[in-house]
């Protein structure tokens, strides 16, 4: 038998709705866009949701808009994807990382001692799709003691006057915490529509806007995400062909930063029926695995809900008591060897060169690399049956077995 890690979700709905945008004449952003926008909204109570190219540029744009800049520090998990730190480094500023809990997330005690007068956000990450602990998270940034060390330079900074909270939710569309959907916890909250998420559109991603309503117009937050991911240009395409006028204007040196209309029909059609169809289809999935290496003693189970958190199962990420880096990499090898297509999510930020080479030291985050050393990610996604799931862990169990 042999098992994808993460096909595409692609049936006649999606294609259909991919047809009307090829059909239509309209590719770039556009109506479907706005309709993704209004949907994203709808699933996490919002009333304003910006779509873009990339959870990647959403993120950098965001910390671009709070004027995160060359000497500011931005705090974030040493265990995460190379892209939360990248965005922070494109615009001078600096990663400043933190070791992992044992849920994979970002340590909040360790966060407080990472806080300096240049820190000007954190990103937690959601991952897995297991939700950081928001609450312990806003309880620190608002403690006397940390709001006295944040200095604020920017129109944005001095309004929202604290610690700017930006939520890597690439992997938590659709979970939940503390009865509210993510998306509502940060300041701002970015999903990712990447390939092998949860919810797609091949590449792209959305900007959710959460900021004090006291002091923040999130219209007008919309419109500035909206133009400076379209080059600070006045008019786009669509305005213009709906008689706006051809002339436009440049007002802000922006990003090209937009999501086609192409892109965003794949997200319209999985998302209609990601509440009822594939978000619960995941849960089987993961729930199956439970029940199936639950009485492994060496199967270490992600969390998946508790009376707070649930996830959005997006990454079923197995550990394995006791064994090394290379071990794991053994068990991969003798797993994929039946047909079983796995990985690993993520190797800590330290491990890679273009942060080792920064002075960053995986001795720093042994949480971090505990974490990694002995994780193996399952296939999770709708179009496994119980057959699949049964044949999937059997091998991981004949794996372990035959170390």
């Amino acid at each position: 038998m042999k098992i994808p890690f993460s096909p595409p979700y692609i049936d006649d709905d999606i294609k259909r709705e991919v047809l009307d945008t090829l059909e239509s004449g309209w590719i770039t952003s556009g109506p479907k866009v706005l309709a993704l926008e209004k949907l994203v909204a709808e699933h996490t109570g919002l009333t304003h949701v910006a779509c873009c190219n990339s959870a990647t540029s959403g993120l950098m744009l965001l910390l671009h808009w709070y004027g995160v800049t060359r000497g500011d520090e931005v705090i974030i998990p040493a265990y995460t994807y190379a892209a939360t730190a990248l965005v922070v480094m494109h615009l001078g500023a600096t990663p400043v990382m933190v070791d992992s809990g044992d849920d994979f997330n970002i340590d909040i005690a360790k966060v407080r001692d990472k806080i300096t007068s240049k820190t000007k956000a954190i990103i937690p990450v959601d991952i897995a799709g297991w939700p950081c602990d928001y609450h312990a998270l806003f309880d620190l940034i608002n403690t006397p003691e940390v709001m006295a060390k944040f200095t604020p330079v920017t129109e944005n900074q001095k309004k929202l006057g604290r610690i700017l909270v930006l939520s890597d939710a690439a992997h938590s569309l659709g979970a939940m915490y503390a009865n509210k959907p993510i998306g509502v916890w940060g300041d701002f909250s970015v999903f990712s529509f990447h390939a092998v998420k949860n919810v797609t559109t091949a590449e792209g991603g959305a900007m959710c806007i959460n900021l004090p309503q006291s002091d923040f117009n999130h219209s007008e937050v919309y419109r500035t995400l909206k133009l400076w991911s379209l080059n600070g240009q006045t008019k786009d395409a669509l305005a213009k062909t709906n008689g706006a006028g051809w002339r436009y204007d440049i007002v802000y040196p922006g990003f090209k930063m937009n999501m086609p209309d192409i892109c965003a029909a794949i997200g319209l059609a999985q998302l209609r029926k990601y509440p009822t169809l594939m978000l619960p289809d995941r849960k089987r999935v993961a729930e199956a695995y439970v029940k199936g290496l639950a009485n492994y003693s060496w199967a270490i189970l992600p969390p998946i809900k508790d009376a707070e958190r649930e996830s959005s199962y997006h990454v079923f990420a197995l550990r394995i008591k006791g064994i090394t880096e290379t071990q794991r990499d053994v068990m991969i090898e003798r797993i994929t060897e039946a047909g079983v297509s796995v990985n690993v999510h993520f190797q800590p930020l330290p491990i890679l060169t273009v942060f080792r080479e920064k002075g960053y030291q995986i001795e720093d985050y042994p949480v971090a690399f505990s974490c990694y050393a002995t994780e193996i990610s399952l296939p999770i996604y709708p179009q496994l049956d119980q057959d699949k799931i049964d044949y999937i862990i059997d091998a991981v169990v004949r794996a372990y077995e035959s170390l």
